[in-house]
């Protein structure tokens, strides 16, 4: 055995001089770096190309087919005037978008972000040039969210262009029948769009959780889907609304209150407040899970239980806390849907869209406040507390025309969603309701009292 003595003075064998200790470390990368070396990993990969190319083509080729149709997606808000005005049909693909699409779409980007390494085996390789666990996580998230925000950019232009292209840009009634002009239509439908984004952030927080827990196994993958399946189901229940509003989901609803005046942005801003929490909270314990794990396991699958303790009932003790603050702070119980909220939105919507009715007939002008209508609901019958969702709801609407003898009624009966929209079918008489088309003097155009789409606020008192 041979020992190497050092001479005094002398500078040991593998050690850095005092030079080098001065001068900075060309090993050390920036954050920039590490950011731009994960962002073109990405932009790479087949599925993300193929995800942008759908999100460029799929919205348009929908709309412009659908809108030039006379079948359309009347159960989706704003569906039955897509072949009326072009902006409808962006507002049609933002429904569908939201549900499941869009944390799909999560999935495909921030849920395999970190698994493609186990999956490769390439965590030595990263370590040994970054040199920093911290920093890695941090390019990888910031590569995560550039790219799902990005996604939104070929989304909505696609589904804008393809209903001007073949409707053009005209009005549509709000969600309490309110005409809304050309000139606000886009700024509405950009910042509708934009209110989305935040509880798609909150789902590629869950993806980087998911991602980083299980490590090769295909569930980190699905994690986004399976909360946005599991979300979903609470919504499609008659819960609460303080436990509506403390998901995420919510706010990819939420947007429709700014579709009628006065706006409603009680469950807008509490679904916001929701989404940046919950992203934040995702976001730090997947980088806790990150920074602690043993790099050195190349078979990393992750753990079931472990994800449970310190991923799964953290996300449930927020749910939690969060429907009890918004309970305490709103006041808001049960369902969020009654008589006197239904009454009050189904006048005010039949007021504004009679107008636009008599307009159509060249009919004597009439403001809606002088119709004075009023509603009067009924829920199921004498035997049923008049709340909560159903498509058992039935309002007669009374309203008085100036001049004429008497007031007059219609009937519609109204499936009313857990969410707060309902949908009010015209049940007669005829003339008002009863068909879906009316006669004008330049042909059959839609009646747009035979169905129509309203919006209780669900936190109000």
């Amino acid at each position: 055995m041979t020992t190497t003595l050092e001479r005094p003075g002398s500078t040991p064998p593998n050690r850095p001089t005092p030079q080098e200790r001065s001068a900075p470390w060309a090993g050390r990368t920036s954050l920039a770096a590490v950011y731009r070396f994960e962002l073109v990993k990405l932009l790479t990969q087949w599925r993300l190309r193929a995800a942008f190319l759908a999100c460029l083509i799929v919205p348009a080729l929908y709309t412009a087919v659908v809108s030039a149709q006379t079948s359309l997606p009347a159960d989706a808000v704003f569906g039955r005037w897509m072949n009326q005005s072009g902006w409808a049909g962006s507002l049609v693909i933002l429904v569908f978008m939201g549900t499941l699409v869009l944390p799909l779409l999560t999935s495909v980007v921030s849920g395999d972000i970190f698994a493609v390494e186990d999956r490769l085996g390439t965590w030595r390789h990263l370590l040994v040039t970054v040199r920093s666990p911290r920093l890695i996580f941090g390019a990888k998230a910031l590569a995560a969210l550039t790219v799902t925000v990005a996604l939104f950019v070929p989304l909505v232009t696609s589904s804008i262009i393809g209903g001007l292209l073949v409707v053009g840009s005209h009005p549509v009634p709000g969600l309490d029948g309110h005409f809304i002009g050309t000139g606000e239509l886009p700024g509405l439908v950009l910042l509708s769009w934009a209110t989305v984004i935040p509880p798609t952030l909150a789902f590629s927080a869950i993806g980087l959780l998911g991602s980083v827990a299980f490590g090769r196994s295909p569930l980190g993958l699905l994690m986004p889907v399976v909360f946005a399946v599991v979300l979903d189901l609470v919504h499609l229940m008659p819960a609460p609304v303080a436990l509506r509003a403390a998901t995420p989901t919510s706010a990819f609803t939420a947007y429709r209150g700014l579709f009628t005046e006065p706006a409603q942005l009680g469950m807008l801003g509490v679904g916001l407040v929701v989404s940046v929490t919950w992203t934040a909270l995702a976001t730090w314990l997947a980088y806790r899970t990150f920074v602690r794990r043993d790099f050195t396991d190349l078979a990393n699958d992750g753990s079931a239980r472990r994800f449970a303790v310190t991923g799964l009932l953290p996300l449930v003790g927020l749910f939690i806390a969060t429907a009890v603050a918004v309970s305490t702070a709103t006041g808001a119980t049960g369902s969020g849907v009654n008589r006197p909220k239904l009454e009050a939105s189904l006048a005010t919507s039949f007021s504004h869209l009679y107008v636009l009715q008599n307009t159509e007939l060249n009919r004597p002008a009439v403001a809606p406040e002088q119709l004075e209508s009023t509603a009067e609901c009924d829920k199921g019958g004498d035997r049923v507390e008049d709340t909560g969702p159903g498509n058992d709801w039935r309002c007669v609407v009374t309203w008085t025309v100036p001049g004429a003898a008497g007031p007059a009624n219609a009937v519609y009966q109204l499936d009313v969603l857990p969410d707060g929209r309902y949908l009010a079918d015209g049940d007669g008489p005829k003339e008002v309701n009863g068909y879906f088309l009316v006669r004008t003097k330049t042909g059959d155009s839609p009646n747009p009292l035979w169905q129509l789409d309203g919006l209780i606020d669900l936190l109000q008192k």
